[in-house]
């Protein structure tokens, strides 16, 4: 889990996931009683997935230009 977490730019990549993680957290806390915590962490981490996924593609990408 760790190699998964960029080494140079650690604390944009919390600010990017952190949003749909805790999304994710509460649609899963809120909706998902499967009585079964593997099913439920998994049906967790497919709505961060989700939420994720959605997050970059209604946001625009910064070219390396607008980073200088």
């Amino acid at each position: 889990m760790y190699s998964l977490v960029p080494r140079k730019a650690p604390l944009r990549f919390f600010l990017r996931e952190g949003l749909p993680g805790v999304l994710a957290l509460l649609v899963a806390e809120v909706f998902y009683k499967f009585h079964s915590f593997t099913l439920e962490c998994l049906a967790f981490l497919a709505t961060w997935f989700l939420f994720s996924y959605l997050l970059s593609v209604l946001t625009p990408r910064r070219t390396s230009k607008e980073q200088s």
